[in-house]
């Protein structure tokens, strides 16, 4: 009979240590973290532009109507914020404040440029301007900047211009009006990333704003993604709606068996 020797307490550590070393090798090759060390912020960014792809395949209407569904709240823009051209976008919010102030510092409005060199890819622009219906808060250049840097467009609580050159390198913007104007040395910057009030909606700093030609709606981030769901449900029902009032010629009969108008 073979009699095999003892193990002593040293050799049982060198096992346990040979073991640990396999087993680590064993995560890594499956492409798991070994406990302790996850990787959270890719999961943050993966999940953010999972969002953001998602968004931008839903109707921003049904978007809208999750959101009163969900909190009773009105979330969308006014009929006075416009597109300059057709144009269809989802992204997180860089928010940019400018107090109405005469001045002649050269340095006044630094900040809200600062803004724009300091925000990331999928970013929109959200500014407002203190009583600048009549008052470009930005244009070309910025929009030229915005677009380098890869924004998914802005939302101006004031006037744009340099309208021609934005249509001509595609960067979408919504605004209030268009105007000539421009807010040197009448405007100061009060403040970036902070909550404003965009045409009458409050707008957070990582927000969603999603827009269409049907108007831009603001999408509070710790909603979104059961707010996309429903909105998608909506979507879902609306676009089969239509080949069944066709079919029926008839809206009521739609209506009823789907339950969405």
């Amino acid at each position: 009979m073979t009699v095999f020797p003892a193990v002593t307490r040293r050799g049982n550590t060198g096992i346990i240590l040979i073991s640990l070393c396999v087993l680590g090798v064993a995560l890594v090759g499956l492409g798991l973290a070994p406990l302790g060390k996850s990787h959270p912020q890719s999961a943050v960014d993966n999940d953010a532009a999972g969002l953001l792809a998602a968004y931008r395949h839903v109707e921003v209407a049904s978007v809208s109507d999750a959101l009163e569904q969900l909190s009773g709240r009105r979330m969308y823009m006014s009929h006075r914020m416009r597109p300059i051209s057709n144009a269809k976008f989802a992204g997180f919010a860089v928010t940019v404040l400018l107090k109405k102030e005469a001045n002649e510092d050269p340095k006044a409005l630094d900040g809200m440029l600062a803004a724009i060199d300091q925000g990331a890819k999928d970013s929109v622009y959200v500014m407002v301007v203190e009583d600048g219906a009549d008052i470009a808060g930005m244009g070309g250049l910025m929009g030229t900047a915005m677009s380098a840097r890869e924004f998914s467009g802005a939302v101006i609580d004031g006037g744009v211009r340099d309208v021609a050159y934005l249509r001509k390198i595609g960067f979408p913007v919504y605004a209030l009006g268009i105007v000539p104007s421009t807010s040197v040395h009448h405007y100061r910057f009060a403040g970036s990333n902070i909550p404003v009030k965009c045409d009458g909606v409050e707008v957070k700093a990582g927000d969603i704003v999603v827009a269409d030609t049907d108007g831009v709606v603001v999408v509070p981030r710790g909603e979104a993604s059961k707010v996309l769901a429903l909105a998608q449900e909506l979507d879902y029902k609306e676009h089969s709606m239509y080949a069944l009032i066709e079919k029926l010629k008839s809206i009521q009969e739609a209506v009823k068996k789907f339950g969405r108008l």
